[in-house]
């Protein structure tokens, strides 16, 4: 972190995961094992007593590009242990919905997914659906219940996770087990570090062109046991519509295994997204968070310039941050974002 001056949110967050860092450091001598060990490049580690319980986790949140991230990654590496895991949340669940296929229970999915780990790390942490709030109601009570250290990086506080007032009831055991068992920490200064530019490689290779897309074709893709319609497909490229995309029922695990093929992508006659169906705009948030995680480049050519294409979509709560992802792009008129 010696490029970066803290803003006050930011150094309060990072002092505590020093705090964290020590305390794992100190449970791992306890235990006979020098499982957690840091280099002391993050911050200074405090001396003496940790005021908190050891192992405790931390929850931070706050709008898009302030910083989150960065800490977490910044404390992640600077814990030396191989009993650690970093995962974006999106990938995280779908690698748990096949294992629990696979094995059938809870208990035994986390056994093949986590194995021994101590540390679990979650980026973009966010729920939308009453059935994986369930899920991860559960999975929060077994994490715990196996002392495992979870730190986590989230848009919102707990209380403002499923917001729907229809469904919100269903996660409030959820909210009670992260505010039992995490520090929440806002991280939520007025820089959004992501507009600030940087190296144009990956996914901010990638431009925004309010136009039509100049590649043409059809091409069948089979995924999830059904078949999309792309315009192109091969040679590590993928060029297909968003209605094929996003009208599909594809999920976030879907979008995940076409990256495993396809690493540069370009996204034809992308609309308004206020005239689509709330699950087409939900989709679009996942496949842009996938796309990003995964550093990959990214075209899009759509039917209305970038502020456009997200107003009057304000019922999707993820947009804010699809839009400061979408911002990189070159073309993508990042001074008129709001």
């Amino acid at each position: 972190m010696n490029t970066v001056t803290l803003d006050a949110e930011q150094q309060r967050a990072a002092t505590r995961l020093c705090e964290l860092a020590g305390q794992l450091e100190r449970r791992g001598r306890l235990r006979g094992r020098s499982a957690f060990r840091t280099s002391g490049r993050f911050l200074p580690l405090p001396r003496g007593p940790h005021p908190r319980g050891a192992g405790r986790g931390i929850y931070l949140h706050g709008r898009p590009g302030r910083g989150k991230t960065m800490l977490m990654d910044e404390f992640f590496a600077n814990v030396t242990t191989d009993r650690k895991r970093r995962y974006h949340f999106h990938e995280f669940f779908a690698r748990l919905h096949n294992a629990i296929a696979a094995f059938g229970e809870l208990p035994a999915a986390l056994n093949a997914v986590l194995e021994d780990v101590e540390l679990l790390c979650f980026d973009e942490f966010h729920v939308h659906d009453v059935g994986d709030a369930i899920l991860l109601t559960r999975l929060l009570e077994a994490l715990f219940a196996r002392r495992i250290t979870l730190v986590v990086t989230s848009n919102y506080p707990p209380e403002q996770l499923l917001p729907n007032p229809l469904t919100h009831a269903k996660f409030e055991p959820a909210i009670a087990l992260l505010r039992t068992h995490l520090d929440v920490l806002p991280v939520d200064g007025g820089q959004d570090y992501r507009l600030l530019g940087g190296a144009h490689t990956g996914f901010a290779a990638g431009i925004f062109v309010h136009g039509e897309c100049p590649i043409q074709g059809r091409v069948d893709l089979a995924i999830a046991h059904r078949v999309v319609h792309a315009r192109a497909a091969g040679n590590d490229e993928l060029t297909i519509d968003f209605a094929e995309l996003c009208g599909s029922p594809l999920s976030a695990a879907d979008y995940l295994t076409l990256t495993r093929s396809y690493r540069r992508w370009t996204v034809c006659e992308v609309p308004a997204l206020h005239s689509v169906p709330m699950d087409w705009r939900t989709r679009w948030t996942s496949l842009i968070d996938v796309l990003y995680d995964a550093d990959l480049e990214l075209n899009v050519y759509a039917e209305v310039s970038l502020p456009d294409l997200i107003e009057s979509s304000a019922g999707t709560r993820d947009l804010q941050r699809t839009a400061s992802r979408l911002s990189r792009l070159s073309g993508a008129r990042v001074d008129e974002i709001r």
